[in-house]
């Protein structure tokens, strides 16, 4: 680690002091360096040199997930009324999605009334079809999509983040700054630490890290940091629940602290199992898919309710 950080520092390509380094319990796999929001560069773990950035693919995600939060990257306040309209469209969604399921719910209930809502149905009129289709998909979306969309609405509006910790019984904690452009100019150009205190910070947490960790990764201290803290991940890297973060002394590589998610109040575990429930990525692959396929039926739910909204408008034309 000392030699890595010390070549990273000396390279030109890299430009700046690395501030999070990431290392996959994989012989094979690169060293990940992050060096902002928008630096990511892969490194070979046994020569230092940078062997790439991501690819194409790392800034068309980036892109894609700047469309979802705020409608591309608008700066300054063009994009705060952007999170804005974002917010509202998801509280909408979050009224259409329990209202309609409320509508639709039958009066009876037996297996001859649930039957038409459990599996797609080919034949019939197109409206016919669009009416089985949009019922079919909120009944086994309907889960998957509430957790996907309340969710975003707790991170869409304050009232809605407090309200979280609140359910838990705690009061909720301040609302933070978001990070300037300024600040994470300086925290870029933030010098690494002495290699020989990084080194020995690295060496106790591989130590301390259990044998199935799959993710280590250094924060690289100030100049007058005593501690190095290092997140130690068993997991796939949106399970806050195998994830805990080590602060060690950077002198003598000892424990100073260990705080696994389990430490965290009940309020703060609820939060973070919402901000990964959102994508899915807290229950690994599995619920990754069903996200993906959930937010797919979203897709098809405002077609076929489009879809019927326009047949019953022109009927009524």
């Amino acid at each position: 680690m000392d030699e890595l950080l010390a070549h990273l520092s000396a390279s030109p390509s890299h430009g700046s002091a690395p501030f999070a380094v990431a290392v996959r319990n994989d012989p094979d796999a690169p060293v990940v360096v992050s060096a902002g929001a928008d630096v990511v560069l892969l490194v070979n773990a046994y020569t230092g040199q940078v062997i790439g950035d991501g690819g194409t693919l790392r800034p068309f995600f980036r892109t894609i997930t700047d469309w979802h939060r705020w409608i591309g990257r608008a700066p300054g306040q063009a994009r705060d009324v952007a999170r804005s309209i974002s917010g509202a469209a998801n509280l909408a969604f979050l009224v259409l999605l329990v209202s309609g399921s409320y509508l639709w719910l039958p009066r009876v209930w037996s297996w001859r009334t649930v039957r038409p809502l459990v599996w797609f149905r080919w034949a019939g009129t197109p409206r016919a079809r669009h009416f089985n289709w949009h019922h079919v998909v909120a009944l086994w979306c309907f889960v998957p999509l509430l957790v996907i969309i309340a969710s975003g609405v707790v991170m869409s509006y304050a009232w809605a983040n407090a309200l979280v910790y609140r359910v838990a019984g705690e009061t909720p904690p301040a609302p933070q700054a978001r990070p300037t452009s300024d600040r994470s100019a300086a925290r870029n150009d933030a010098a690494p630490a002495p290699s020989s205190a990084v080194d020995a910070a690295w060496n106790g947490a591989k130590a301390f890290a259990p044998a199935d960790w799959e993710t280590l990764t250094l924060r690289t201290p100030g100049p007058r940091d005593v501690a190095v803290t290092v997140t130690i991940d068993s997991g796939t890297g949106g399970q806050p629940q195998r994830r805990g973060q080590l602060t060690i002394d950077r002198a003598t590589g000892a424990v100073v602290k260990w705080e696994p998610f389990s430490t965290n109040s009940p309020g703060r575990r609820l939060r973070t199992y919402l901000r990964f429930g959102h994508t899915g990525e807290v229950f690994g692959l599995a619920g990754q898919t069903i996200a993906g396929l959930a937010s797919l039926g979203a897709l098809a739910l405002g077609y076929t309710g489009l879809s019927l909204a326009i047949r019953r408008l022109r009927a009524r034309v």
